[in-house]
């Protein structure tokens, strides 16, 4: 029974963001209500906040999953192994399954358009790259990172976020997809070559 009611929970979840993302899509965030969200997957507005803690994360989804994919590449590393060469490995296997992190086409195109057109989910996005960062440097270094595990973490995560900017307007330039996705890989092994002499050897050992 437990894992039946969990099944509907997920499933109750993922018809509210499908029903929120197409409401964005159609008329952009900053247009939808919460409400307008509600009526047309019809359940109350409290329902939706009970899924949903903001408005926001009915877009911005798989935050949870930038954590979970980093805490098992470095967790799973063979000991001795650098981060950056296990977090280049995560490049690879994000690339190969087609995953949103790592991919550039008209689907993530259309997204990040309607990103662009709304502060709120921009804020939030700036606000997850924080977060991100700090929870990066306590997998490199422990629950009290210091200065170098921060310095890394952040550019780890800037060069992830620089290399996937710059494809997407590869791509928009007329670009294909093919040609994108390697404009992507090429910024990140520039940005990655770069981080590695930061990796001091008591990170690397964790």
């Amino acid at each position: 029974m437990a894992e039946l009611r969990e099944s509907k929970k997920r499933a109750t979840k993922q018809r509210l963001s499908d029903v929120a993302t197409g409401l964005f899509y159609a008329r952009g965030f900053e247009a939808v209500t919460v409400e307008e969200i509600a009526a047309a997957a019809k359940v109350s507005k409290v329902t939706v906040f009970n899924y949903f803690p903001r408005k926001e994360t009915l877009f911005l989804d798989r935050e949870d999953e930038v954590l979970l994919l980093l805490r098992e590449a470095l967790g799973e590393r063979p000991k001795g192994q650098s981060p950056v060469v296990a977090l280049r490995r995560l490049v690879d296997k994000l690339c190969e399954q087609k995953h949103p992190f790592a991919r550039i086409d008209k689907r993530t195109v259309a997204w990040w358009h309607v990103v662009a057109a709304s502060p709120s989910l921009k804020a939030r996005l700036r606000e997850i790259g924080d977060e991100t960062v700090e929870a990066l440097a306590a997998l490199l270094a422990g629950p009290k990172p210091d200065g170098p595990a921060r310095l890394l973490a952040g550019m780890l995560v800037l060069t992830w976020r620089t290399a996937y900017g710059e494809a997407l307007r590869v791509f928009e330039r007329g670009a294909s997809a093919k040609q994108a996705n390697a404009a992507f890989i090429a910024l990140i092994d520039r940005g990655f070559s770069a981080v590695r002499p930061l990796v001091a050897s008591s990170i690397a050992e964790r």
